[in-house]
């Protein structure tokens, strides 16, 4: 069984967990998850199984979408919801334009310094690991984009107030701590209280399965019916189309050489070559270009006992 299957993670499970009942629910071994989602959070996570695994590193960068919430009043550790009180006050007094400039501050390139109870390393350790025997955690800032932050709901009348956003962003932000940064930024702590993934890459929600869908699905053995092939991992990069002639070099891992004026592209850049049928064969990388030619270089081919990956 080789394919994607888009899940829609629950609240209240590990993104590990998910893929253990993936590996339980199909009987396959090789199932790999494409982004962490942290336990409170649910929403898209897309899942590898089988020959897919080898295009996750592909689905790591793409852009996430959310639909969040942050209430304002008091702070925690974690930056969200489960995490120790911090900072709490006993009035909020924001208004609707405070909140809009606010959040204006925040789209664009912005540094973050992700959560202390994060997976980020140091010195090979889990952040969250050292943060939760106590030990001080001190992560330096990193720089991701915003790329649109629009208020959705807001509820400024209750004692803690809280408004709802939708938030398009690069890979490695940290949304809770977005909500933190936003409330520091108006002068009351904050914390994210829920967060919901609505998409991952190409992958939105309304494309996932809940675990029991899977489960019914495995036991009707329609289960393949809800794998998408590996190409809509990487329908995002530029494409190369080949002819039949040309189809044996990319299996065989050759070298390619392809005129610059039909593709555009720079030193480093990733090309995806399929067939004219359009069949994913190749992930190849731009390894020079003179301006007339670029000449590339195979990255993965999908091709394993004779018999292509699609």
């Amino acid at each position: 069984m080789n394919g994607i299957l888009v899940i829609h993670k629950p609240r209240g499970m590990t993104s590990q967990q998910v893929v253990g009942r993936i590996k339980r629910i199909l009987g396959v071994r090789k199932v790999g998850h494409t982004g962490t989602l942290d336990p409170d959070v649910d929403g898209v996570l897309p899942i590898c199984i089988g020959h897919a695994t080898r295009v996750a590193e592909y689905m790591l960068d793409q852009n996430k979408t959310y639909i969040g919430e942050v209430t304002f009043g008091f702070s925690t550790d974690t930056q969200d919801a489960s995490g120790e009180v911090l900072e709490k006050v006993e009035q909020v007094n924001l208004t609707e334009e405070q909140i809009v400039k606010g959040i204006a501050r925040f789209v664009g390139e912005i540094e973050q310094v992700p959560p202390a109870f994060s997976a980020v390393k140091i010195g090979g350790k889990r952040a969250y690991d050292l943060a939760r025997k106590g030990e001080s955690v001190s992560l330096p800032p990193r720089k991701v984009t915003i790329y649109s932050l629009q208020v959705l709901e807001m509820n400024l009348q209750r004692k803690l107030p809280s408004v709802r956003f939708l938030v398009e962003c690069s890979k490695g932000t940290y949304v809770r701590t977005l909500c933190h940064d936003l409330g520091q930024a108006l002068g009351v702590p904050a914390h994210m209280s829920a967060l919901t993934r609505t998409k991952s890459g190409p992958f939105s929600l309304e494309m996932a399965h809940t675990l029991e869908e899977i489960e019914q699905a495995q036991t009707e053995a329609t289960v393949e019916n809800l794998l998408l092939p590996l190409s809509a991992a990487v329908e995002y990069l530029p494409v190369q189309a080949i002819s039949d002639k040309l189809e044996r070099r990319v299996i065989n891992g050759m070298e390619m050489h392809f005129p610059a004026k039909d593709l555009p592209l720079v030193t480093g850049s990733l090309l995806r070559i399929q067939t004219r049928e359009g069949k994913l064969l190749a992930i190849y990388r731009v390894v020079e270009t003179d301006g007339q030619t670029i000449r590339t270089k195979p990255e993965k081919v999908f091709k394993q006992q004779g018999r292509l990956e699609l």
